[in-house]
């Protein structure tokens, strides 16, 4: 036999061996000495092995001192898995149960950051965002300078621009429907300005105010004789607002084209 043929026959014959050390330890009475498998299998890096052994230990260790332990790395391990959602109830199902303890800290932000990484694309529900923005943000109220504070904030500015670009997406697609079956305009610029109260600080920010712009136009041109006149001259102030506030917008151009159109037709006299 060759010397490849013997490594596969020892690599296969170890690997059955810990098959079979594993299921004899699932079946093992002795607690203690699965807790030790367990950990020593999390150090492995074999994460979902270990979440077997630490949740069959959750009910034999229950009110003994080794609980908070078995708790914080059932939860670690199953963030190892990355199942994130299960990984986040045990972190709180630890704070739930020590809200003192010595991992306390670790499994507050880990209940929103586990969430954080499982973000659901912008088109689906936004649940689960909310979810993490509002357990990451219960974090930093209870440690406000606590070790994973930078790291909150970052991921919770993260989730905000992720709930912004939602918004951008709902006002986009208001926009190009224009007229179908209403006055969709008027939903693009209620959307974006409630954006911009809720995300002030967004990146998107010039998007959402062109957006603006660009309906208040549409709708003062397809407004009737009465109401155009009104309608283009608060289009002048939008136009106003949206040039200073961004002058090196590569729409600058075009909202100067809108303002000066809608100042000739703002004094039109009735």
């Amino acid at each position: 036999m060759n010397k490849q043929g013997l490594l596969i026959i020892l690599i296969v014959g170890a690997l059955l061996s810990g098959c079979s050390d594993y299921q004899r330890m699932l079946k093992n009475d002795n607690a203690d000495e699965r807790f030790e498998a367990a950990k020593n299998l999390y150090l492995q890096k074999q994460y979902s092995k270990s979440a077997v052994l630490f949740e069959s230990l959750t009910t034999t260790f229950r009110g003994q001192k080794e609980a908070e332990e078995v708790l914080y790395l059932l939860a670690k391990a199953r963030l190892g898995q990355k199942n994130y959602y299960s990984a986040s109830q045990d972190f709180a199902n630890y704070v739930k149960n020590f809200p003192r303890g010595e991992f306390s800290e670790e499994c507050r932000f880990n209940i929103g950051y586990c969430l954080y990484l499982d973000l659901p694309e912008v088109e689906l529900d936004q649940e689960a965002t909310e979810a993490a923005i509002s357990a990451l943000n219960e974090y930093v109220d209870y440690f406000p300078t606590g070790n994973f504070s930078k790291q909150a904030q970052d991921c919770l500015k993260e989730l905000n621009e992720h709930l912004a670009y939602k918004e951008l997406r709902n006002a986009q697609l208001y926009y190009k429907l224009g007229l179908y079956l209403g006055n969709n305009y008027r939903s693009a610029i209620t959307v974006s300005e409630n954006a911009l109260k809720n995300y002030p600080d967004t990146k998107y920010r010039e998007e959402f105010s062109f957006i603006i712009l660009q309906s208040k136009y549409k709708e003062a041109s397809l407004s009737v004789t009465e109401k155009q006149q009104e309608r283009y001259s608060e289009l002048v102030d939008e136009c106003y607002r949206y040039t200073i506030d961004f002058p090196d917008s590569k729409n600058h151009k075009e909202a100067l084209r809108i303002m000066k159109e809608a100042k000739a037709k703002a004094t039109i006299k009735k």
